[in-house]
């Protein structure tokens, strides 16, 4: 199993985010600033089994807005999950 960590523009996380919950992913929204200007972003996390981490990654290039040639539209972390449970 991965975690998948997204921080993404704010005005692209409900495509992303519909996308995402329409091929059965579940998603974790957090609201969070970063950036030169404090622009507003949102970070998505996603418990994804290993098999399933390109296809969510591929959703999410799929549904960003494209980007000026030298901004980049998502930043995407994927870490190894050695244990997992649900209480």
């Amino acid at each position: 199993m991965k975690m998948i960590v997204a921080i993404l523009k704010d005005s692209d996380a409900d495509n992303v985010i519909g996308a995402l919950t329409a091929g059965s992913y579940r998603v974790t929204r957090i609201a969070s600033t970063g950036g030169l200007l404090r622009s507003g972003n949102t970070t998505l996390l996603l418990g994804v089994k290993d098999e399933r981490v390109d296809s969510a990654i591929q959703l999410m290039r799929e549904k960003t807005t494209p980007a000026s040639s030298d901004e980049k539209r998502c930043t995407v972390f994927v870490v190894p999950v050695e244990r997992f449970e649900q209480l």
